[in-house]
């Protein structure tokens, strides 16, 4: 028994020293104060604005309804949202989960800077989490007169940044996952893509296929309170609360901006968006939107503290007021866990002659590993139960391997959307992934579109290209998982393990899916 006793003692003292240095640490490096933060509101669009006067003579013609646009390519995707940053002259509302140190994250940012020095108010909301290498940066943007830069759930000890979590874990676990850009209260953009390049369809990195919508109308109010709910929310600190400016900070962007524009990459990029048909379009006021209902679904942001109720979670939101599939339902989403729950729930449809479509990374395109290893422990269950499963291929065919765990190694073409399609009538848009972590841990949102026209498009796509960029997930006449490959000349590979993964990895995937740590996948 002499073992037992100092196996006890020795966690006494592990689990005692460990609760010093947290102790030490929130004493050395403590959250700022929240006394003294400003209050704002969003602006509504009016009539003194160009943006607002197009977006309320449009929406008086659509009594009721809002105006939407789906953008599809990653660089329609950027060339509108610099299109509306340029063209604000009131207010821009934005927050982002990543905001990348990059061509475009630089350039974006470099607009927001310019639309502040001519008298916009710049309201920014960045996840600590995404930003990494933006301090002097947002510091830049910061001290403008009109721009107020603030942070979610910070890290209070800024380098290392990531050491904070050995003392503050399970306040900077929840983050904030959202996706909007609002300006002068008349247009704004929410869906799946951060700001980074791999989001628009540049740089030598991998790429994501992605869906962001353009929205106009009464939706676009119920986002900018949606913006001032998180904006005035207990985890939102002024940035210069956290971040000591330097002394060359202020000319900082200006300069990395004007290099990023000026390299060979910058030109044929800023070129391509300046001739995408979208920037045009905008600028005549001749956006082809479809006018129809659009609800918003957001959690409460008291989830980025731990404190939201149930009613106040996105996933009880939209499942408790969305009718039931009846026909078809697609599902897309990057990061994909059913749970128990949700497997059920998928099931139970198709069985009741719902026809079920599911589209994730496959193991080779998936940028989290552990994430698949979540996935994987249902996959069976969901190709028993009559779902049709596929997994998105990567383009380039490389293998992973082991030095690829976690989120490094992007694979040359990955899925980053979150959507679902119901019954060729609805579409869900958003940053909600079908996973643990959307569901209980992040801060996500998204419209609800009635739209059959989209949901169309939604259903075109996963009938017609799917299957060409995908693996068809079944059962061979043993009872084992193969990977179906349809190849260019219209035939079909069958593989018997998870394509293009090594045995190491594919070993590594098997042993993350026995450890508990589903809830925060």
């Amino acid at each position: 028994m002499a073992w037992l006793k100092w196996m006890l003692w020795t966690l006494v003292v592990v689990v005692a020293c460990y609760a010093a240095f947290v102790l030490v640490m929130r004493i050395l490096f403590p959250l700022p104060s929240l006394d003294g933060r400003t209050d704002s509101a969003a602006m509504p669009a009016t009539r003194q604005t160009e943006l607002g006067q197009g977006a309320l003579a449009e929406t008086a013609a659509h009594p009721g309804k809002s105006g939407v646009l789906p953008l599809y390519s990653g660089l329609d995707a950027f060339a509108a949202r610099m299109a509306l940053v340029r063209a604000a002259q009131a207010s821009i509302d934005a927050r982002y989960y990543i905001w990348s140190d990059d061509l475009t994250g630089l350039l974006l940012l470099n607009e927001l800077q310019d639309a502040a020095k001519r008298g916009v108010r710049v309201r920014l909301l960045v996840d600590d989490n995404g930003t990494p290498a933006l301090d002097p940066e947002l510091a830049a943007l910061d001290a403008l007169p009109t721009v107020e830069v603030r942070i979610f759930n910070p890290f209070t000890l800024r380098r290392p940044r990531l050491a904070s979590y050995l003392f503050d874990f399970l306040r900077l676990n929840r983050r904030m996952h959202n996706k909007s850009m609002t300006v002068d209260g008349a247009m704004t953009v929410i869906g799946g893509r951060n700001i980074g390049d791999v989001y628009f369809d540049t740089g030598n990195e991998g790429l994501y296929f992605d869906l962001d919508v353009l929205a106009v109308g009464p939706v676009v109010d119920k986002v900018g309170a949606d913006f001032d709910a998180y904006w005035s929310s207990g985890s939102s600190y002024p940035a210069l609360s956290l971040i000591r400016p330097g002394a060359g900070d202020a000319d900082r962007l200006q300069k990395r901006a004007a290099d990023a524009r000026a390299s060979a990459q910058g030109k044929a990029y800023t070129s391509a968006v300046e001739e995408a048909k979208l920037v045009q379009d905008l600028a005549m006021g001749r956006l082809p939107l479809e006018w129809t209902d659009v609800t918003l679904y957001s959690d409460d942001p008291a989830k980025g503290l731990g404190k939201e109720t149930e009613d106040g979670l996105l996933i009880t939101q939209l499942f408790r007021s969305m009718p039931r599939a009846e026909k078809t339902l697609d599902l897309v989403s990057a990061y994909f866990i059913p749970e128990a729950q949700g497997t059920k729930a998928l099931v139970d449809l198709a069985r009741s002659g719902v026809a079920v479509t599911t589209l994730t990374n496959a193991l080779e395109a998936t940028d989290v590993i552990p994430v698949h290893s979540g996935y994987s422990k249902y996959r069976g269950q969901l190709v028993d139960g009559g779902i049709e499963v596929r997994e998105l291929r990567s383009e380039s065919g490389d293998r992973k391997t082991v030095d690829d765990f976690g989120e490094i190694g992007v694979s040359s073409s990955a899925l980053h959307a979150k959507s679902f399609a119901v019954d060729g009538k609805r579409v869900f848009i958003g940053s909600f992934n079908f996973d643990p972590r959307s569901a209980r841990l992040n801060c996500e949102m998204g419209f609800l579109i009635e739209s059959s026209r989209l949901a169309a498009a939604f259903d075109d796509w996963m009938r017609n290209s799917v299957p060409a960029m995908s693996y068809l997930v079944r059962r061979d006449g043993g009872g084992g998982l193969v990977w179906d490959r349809t190849n260019p000349d219209g035939s079909v590979t069958t593989l018997t393990t998870e394509p293009n993964a090594s045995v190491p990895l594919r070993i590594i995937v098997k042993v993350l899916g026995w450890l508990p740590i589903e809830w925060m996948l």
